[in-house]
């Protein structure tokens, strides 16, 4: 049996009617966006903030660091590391079982992330055979775009995605974000797009975006 991923719980009340599993970014962890969740006052959603477990990442010179899966490149057309991203997803699929398991149903469930961690939100949620409440994916891109055709849900064909990125992003282009975009779309998948004036990180025209989103999606 798979072990679950540490993970951190924020919650602010016994009324919990649903559940966010939100991903954070390369090097960070779990820590990082438990102060958006605060800011957001959201109390009868759970959030689950999950740890990567550390890993060798080659676009940082093989130095160890929480890694959802390693980088060898962010320009659109870099290698990706199939493994690694399937790897995290089952471990997502995983924590998305234990919160069904505690009473919330798969379309109470909101899968989030920021840049590497958003990563392995789109990619799990197109996936996921049940339909999920929605998916929050920022100043990040969707991996293994080619593989998604044969191996998206169709349980999840309509699952409301925000996708979000700063105009001035040093770490992951806009451009590189808006080829997902553009696919997506394509697809007839159902995004809404935002951009902000910022670098690789959140704001608070964001995190009201963000508030307003699941309060839409998770009534």
């Amino acid at each position: 049996m798979m072990q679950l991923l540490v993970t951190l719980e924020i919650s602010a009340s016994n009324t919990i009617n649903a559940s966010v599993i939100w991903l954070h970014g390369l090097g960070a962890d779990g820590h990082d966006f438990a102060p958006v969740v605060h800011q957001l006052a959201l109390p009868d959603i759970r959030f689950i903030l999950p740890h990567a477990p550390a890993r060798p990442v080659t676009l940082n010179g093989g130095y160890m660091m929480p890694a959802w899966y390693d980088i060898f490149g962010l320009e659109a057309g870099s290698k990706q590391d199939e493994n690694g991203i399937r790897a995290s997803q089952a471990q997502i699929e995983a924590l998305i079982a234990r919160e069904q398991e505690r009473g919330i149903p798969a379309e109470r469930i909101v899968l989030a992330g920021f840049s590497q961690g958003g990563a392995i939100a789109l990619h799990t949620a197109l996936r996921h055979p049940h339909a999920l409440a929605g998916v929050l994916a920022l100043s990040t891109y969707l991996p293994l775009m080619a593989q998604l055709p044969s191996e998206a849900h169709p349980a999840n064909q309509h699952l409301p995605i925000f996708m979000a990125h700063g105009t001035f992003d040093n770490v992951i282009s806009i451009e590189v974000c808006q080829i997902s975009v553009k696919w997506l779309k394509q697809h007839n998948y159902a995004v809404t797009w935002r951009e902000y004036p910022m670098v690789h990180s959140v704001c608070a025209e964001e995190i009201a975006d963000i508030r307003n989103f699941l309060r839409t999606v998770l009534p």
